[in-house]
């Protein structure tokens, strides 16, 4: 039976009202799909802690561990039946030693034993580049998608994946679609012979080519964000469920400490509902959405949520046993000491993406230490490239190599006050609401401090900088005056928005990998015990 009586006004929860009333003529419709979902993975195949971090041997004992693939697996085993899909949408690439170590060799093992139904391309997929990409491509057997990604001009990458697949079950045909977001030359490595075009518009094309081969069941596979998948749904009619990533949004029902419901309801221009789910990342929830389709591929019904992979959820042999091969040399580099941290070094999105954060102090005190000869006065490193933290006591080269997965390079340069406005302005732009895209570029700071007012206007949001000088005091930034700066490579050469350090003057970008500098300040200068101390503040 169609939807014909209910309208979604401004607060979803007159809609889901207004639904209940209809309930009873759900119940007859023609077909009930399960989807199971996971996103943002980031190579957490193991155990981890509840911010994400490596799970030692005294976590393990207290039972603090959790997600990891062997527990997936035992919930994919009950759940999944024969008419369940199970999707993942973006970024298994990049994040632990699994990724360092291994490459896309360990994700398309571990993924494999999991079997999904397909996969979209996120942006990390992208970090080592197309020649990264490619063998993954190769190997995998289930279809990885991406209908904006424009391979054209790439030959190692055309034709490796789908815009979109036809999925059956039950005899049913769903038709699901993939996104990647348009910002990955931002916030990856993707390269110049590759190009992200308009989402809504691939969307729009491929939700068309469905419908022409008879699809009126269609999920978009989205590795775009929460805020840019409602958008999506708002504006585009045909498609039914969003399957989305690259936000790390956490959605739960009742949940008042989620970014919204599980599903959250979207009106399409059509008054039909569009469902929009996501399971918060590194694997500690899988997605579980049911949904009621009646006999034209309306949506009628649905329930769900997201299943914790608790401590108490039983390991899958199988999986655990190919974890454990995987992390045998490993285990090498967990043990290799660097030294010690008085303080857990808090490096979760939500502590580093939106504010200062201790673990971003340190890092940006270890690049100005490891440049203090070179008359650098201040640094910045991304909140988006803090992939992990550390707990307090011994610190290994496993620890930080997880917190700086990337290789990255120190690199210096010199910037114009006017050019480090205008940056801080662009790093704050989307500190205002954790549920958009690149948030990552948010700027952890040493040698300058700053305030911002996230509710102002883009563009009006920093209030103030200020520059440290030889002898402490800080003073106000001369837009006038030029600095000497030292970050990343990849925040240097205009990775995550930071485009204006791309053209900078006096620029280096080959100095030590930053895992090797911050491992060796936590050495020489350690015990560590760094504190959120003002640097940056947040004015609202």
């Amino acid at each position: 039976m169609a939807l014909k009586t209910v309208l979604l006004g401004s607060a979803i929860a007159a809609f889901l009202g207004a639904f209940t009333a209809t309930a009873a003529g759900a119940a007859g419709a023609d077909y009930q799909l399960r989807i199971l979902h996971v996103n943002d993975v980031h190579a957490r195949y193991d155990q981890i802690t509840a911010t994400g971090g490596f799970c030692t041997p005294k976590d393990e004992a207290e039972k603090k561990c959790i997600g990891g693939a062997a527990r997936l697996q035992t919930k994919l085993k009950e759940l999944r039946g024969d008419n369940a899909l199970f999707l993942d949408a973006g970024d298994q690439f990049q994040g632990t030693l699994f990724y360092t170590q291994y490459k896309h060799g360990a994700v398309q093992t571990v993924l494999g034993m999991l079997n999904p139904d397909a996969q979209t391309l996120g942006n990390h997929e992208f970090d080592d580049g197309p020649a990264g990409l490619r063998p993954y491509l190769d190997a995998v057997s289930w279809p990885v998608l991406s209908a904006n990604t424009d391979t054209s001009r790439e030959p190692r990458l055309k034709d490796r994946y789908k815009p979109y697949t036809i999925v059956v079950k039950n005899g049913q045909r769903i038709g699901i679609v993939g996104l990647t977001t348009a910002d990955t030359p931002i916030t990856s490595s993707p390269g110049p012979t590759v190009a992200f075009r308009s989402e809504a518009q691939a969307l729009t094309r491929a939700v068309a080519a469905l419908r022409a081969r008879n699809v009126d069941k269609i999920v978009a596979l989205t590795h775009i964000g929460y805020s840019e998948d409602q958008a999506l749904a708002a504006q585009i009619d045909g498609v039914d469920v969003y399957v989305g990533g690259h936000s790390h949004t956490f959605l739960e029902t009742g949940n008042d400490k989620a970014a919204g419901p599980y599903p959250t309801v979207v009106k399409t221009p059509s008054g039909a509902p569009a469902l929009v789910v996501q399971a918060g990342s590194y694997g500690t929830h899988l997605g579980m959405l049911d949904v009621t389709f009646d006999s034209a591929g309306v949506v009628t019904a649905w329930e769900g949520k997201p299943v914790a992979l608790s401590n108490d959820v039983a390991l899958d042999a199988a999986v655990a046993d190919k974890v454990s091969q995987l992390n045998v040399p490993l285990a090498q580099l967990r043990r290799q000491p660097v030294g010690e941290a008085r303080v857990e070094l808090v490096g979760t999105s939500d502590a580093c993406r939106f504010g200062e954060c201790n673990l971003g102090n340190l890092i940006a005190d270890a690049m100005l230490w490891a440049t203090r000869g070179q008359g650098t006065q201040i640094s910045i490193q991304n909140g988006g490239g803090i992939r992990s933290g550390i707990p307090a006591g011994r610190v290994s080269m496993g620890n930080v190599i997880e917190v700086l997965p990337f290789s990255n390079t120190l690199a210096t340069f010199d910037v114009t006050g006017a050019d480090l406005l205008a940056s801080l302005e662009s790093g704050v732009s989307r500190a205002h609401d954790k549920t958009t895209s690149g948030t990552g570029r948010f700027p952890q700071v040493a040698g300058l401090r700053y305030a911002f007012d996230p509710a102002k206007p883009e563009g009006a949001r920093i209030s103030s900088v200020e520059i440290r000088d030889a002898g402490g005091a800080y003073r106000p930034v001369d837009p006038s005056a030029t600095y000497k700066a030292v970050t990343n490579n990849f925040v240097r050469t205009g990775g995550d928005g930071y485009g204006l350090f791309a053209k900078a003057k006096n620029a280096y970008d080959y100095g030590p990998n930053l895992e090797t500098v911050v491992s060796e300040y936590i050495r020489t200068t350690g015990p560590v015990a760094p504190a959120v101390e003002g640097r940056i503040r947040r004015v609202q």
